[in-house]
């Protein structure tokens, strides 16, 4: 069976430092008709099981711990039985909204998560938050960064736990790294292309 990405937008808000905004999410699910991971878990449980349509969920991957990334990963835990994946250094971000309970198991960088036949590999790519991670499918020539990239340039780097020299280093560290033609899918708005994030950035 075909590996596959399937995407929904999702709306709610996103609150740090005593400042709420409305935002929308983009949810991400990589797998085949029989199994599938799904990257963040942002604001409405029914909207992302739609896009699981089924299949068994082997986990809950999170590119960081902002609440609009991971607000409804203790629902979307009960409803499929799949562990929950946070990199460690977000510890600080989860507990601002998750009090009762930490994620399953922890990501590290090099980390390779097996799903419909192919690897997930894991790139810490700090600088947005701490812990923040970007999820690289090769068989897709796909890159999942959350916060960390966008179509114009680096995530937000003005609120707590976040550094903009630090998200730039990863950025030409770990991303720049990948093939030009690498599809880029972001936690918020259009995708884009790593060659073109390069250019962007002056470093074509």
């Amino acid at each position: 069976m075909a590996l596959r990405v399937d995407h929904a937008v999702v709306s709610g808000t996103f609150s740090l430092d005593g400042e709420t905004h409305d935002v929308d999410n983009n949810v991400w699910v990589v797998g085949d008709d029989e199994e599938c991971v799904v990257i963040d878990a942002p604001h409405d449980v029914d909207a992302i099981l739609r896009v699981v349509a089924g299949r068994q969920v082997k986990a809950i991957l999170l590119t960081h711990a902002h609440d609009d990334h991971c607000r409804v990963a203790p629902a979307l835990r009960e409803a499929t039985s799949a562990p929950v994946l946070l990199h460690p250094d977000d510890k600080p971000l989860w507990e601002l909204t998750h009090t009762d309970w930490l994620w399953d198991a922890d990501l590290e960088d090099g980390l390779s998560i097996k799903v419909a036949g192919a690897s997930v590999k894991v790139l810490h790519t700090p600088g947005h938050a701490p812990g923040a991670v970007c999820f690289y499918v090769h068989d897709l020539g796909a890159v999942f960064t959350g916060d960390t990239l966008f179509q114009g340039g680096p995530g937000a780097t003005g609120r707590s736990f976040s550094d903009e020299d630090v998200i730039e280093a990863s950025i030409r560290e770990k991303l720049f790294a990948l093939p030009d033609e690498t599809v880029v899918h972001t936690g918020h708005g259009d995708d884009t292309t790593i060659g073109a994030e390069r250019e962007a950035l002056g470093d074509a």
